[in-house]
């Protein structure tokens, strides 16, 4: 059995000056990192339409479309929006480092360069990259209905249900637009004056049924993340009653806790006591096989989806 041949990490370079490359490629190469190099931002923009590196290195100041612009243009890119933008700054313009934050640059480093300083920022910041890239990855894999936006809105990533969801909700939408669907951005921009406020939700009506965003968390300054579900609470509740051989009010504590509610969220809604809620979960577990809550839930999820 022939082995997986492992993926070297890559860089890519954006800089006008000759020297400058040559010894941000050597110090990269010699790191084990494969280096792409453009010598504009126009540059940079085309090769960004053929190939994603794991990161970008960047001039602040460049002749024609310079480092701030092309890293605006990145980061509105949905394709290359995650890949993490360092400035390469001069000594002296401290008023670039606050531009480059500004534009969504991760980080910044001063000319000239410190070759082992640059390796272990490039390094940093690949790996956490790769890791929000790994939850991101995750929350597709169960089922989830999780998107986020930056604080003013804008979508920034969802999960593939949850793309099928804003579909849904408005059919012309893609996620190829860097804005949502204006019916749900005013929700959206509902749910964020509460943000403050961790669990807060807003519902939205739509046909027979009712779309509830929930706020997660503010995980980065400028990054939060939202739970969509679609409640048909009636519709559900009847088809994991079939489906999982469960009581009547039993489907119907199973479906709260798939849509992310607490035994004492629950408790409201059903009209019961958080012991009874409870104990309907013990009988949900022993019925399912499961030993968790979050078991449950996904078992839940995976029937509502089918």
């Amino acid at each position: 059995m022939s082995e997986i041949p492992l993926r070297r990490d890559t860089v890519l370079v954006v800089d006008d000056e000759p020297n400058s490359l040559r010894l941000l490629t050597d110090t990269l190469e010699a790191g084990g990192i494969t280096v792409l190099v453009a010598t504009s931002g126009a540059a940079a923009l085309d090769l960004l339409g053929h190939v994603v590196p794991d990161l970008v290195l960047m001039d602040a100041v460049m002749p024609g479309l310079d480092g701030f612009e092309t890293t605006v243009r990145i980061k509105a890119n949905p394709v290359t929006a995650h890949v993490p933008v360092i400035f390469m700054t001069g000594l002296t313009e401290s008023e670039h480092v606050i531009e480059g934050f500004e534009v969504g640059g991760v980080d910044y480093v001063r000319k000239p360069v410190n070759v082992h300083e640059l390796l272990a920022r490039v390094r940093v910041h690949m790996g956490h990259a790769r890791a929000v890239q790994a939850s991101t990855t995750g929350l597709d894999a169960t089922g989830r209905l999780m998107m986020a936006t930056d604080t003013s809105g804008f979508l920034l990533w969802c999960t593939p249900l949850a793309e099928q969801a804003i579909h849904r909700l408005a059919p012309g939408w893609s996620r190829d637009d860097s804005e949502l669907p204006q019916v749900l951005r005013h929700t959206v921009e509902r749910l964020l004056t509460r943000r403050d406020a961790r669990g807060a939700s807003v519902k939205l009506e739509q046909g027979e049924g009712t779309l509830e965003l929930v706020l997660i968390a503010q995980y980065r300054e400028n990054e939060v993340l939202i739970r969509l579900n679609e409640l048909n609470p009636q519709f559900d509740a009847a088809r994991m009653q079939e489906r999982l051989g469960l009581t009547e009010r039993e489907a119907e504590v199973l479906l709260w806790i798939s849509y992310g509610k607490s035994n004492a969220d629950i408790s409201d809604v059903l009209s019961i006591s958080p012991r009874t809620v409870q104990k309907h979960l013990e009988r949900i577990y022993e019925k399912l096989g499961v030993e968790t809550r979050a078991a449950a839930a996904a078992i839940a999820i995976k029937v509502i989806g089918q």
